[in-house]
């Protein structure tokens, strides 16, 4: 297999719904993602699962149970498995995700935002 390289600005250009992560790289058992997002997400956790969250542009919010993080561009934070949290964002944010690839993006909640099949670009 031939290593190929991704651009992630061509990529988030391909598409412009807000919390849908798509697919961009597997390795390991883990995939690297790509989204954008705007506005409220739901309050989950991930009982089996750590989760990475990198900004690529934008500001990201992410409401824990004692506080609330921002990350700014540049900027990551690993989410433990277990720990609640909330995404949010006043503006438009890309992001890029780590996670395992049995990782559903709303975790144990129940929401409309969830993606079980996310698409692969």
């Amino acid at each position: 297999m031939t290593p190929k390289k991704v651009n992630l600005s061509s990529k988030l250009e391909t598409f412009s719904e807000h919390w849908t992560p798509k697919i961009v790289g597997e390795l390991n058992g883990q995939h690297v993602k790509i989204a954008k997002l705007q506005g409220e997400f739901v309050m989950h956790k991930h009982d089996e699962e750590d989760e990475l969250f990198y900004v690529i542009e934008g500001t990201l919010f992410i409401e824990l149970e004692d506080e609330t993080l921002e990350l700014n561009q540049g900027e990551f934070v690993i989410i433990p498995k277990g720990v609640e949290h909330k995404p949010y964002a006043p503006e438009e944010v890309h992001v890029m995700l780590f996670e395992p690839a049995s990782t559903l993006n709303t975790g144990d909640a129940e929401s409309d935002l969830k993606v079980s099949n996310p698409d692969r670009i």
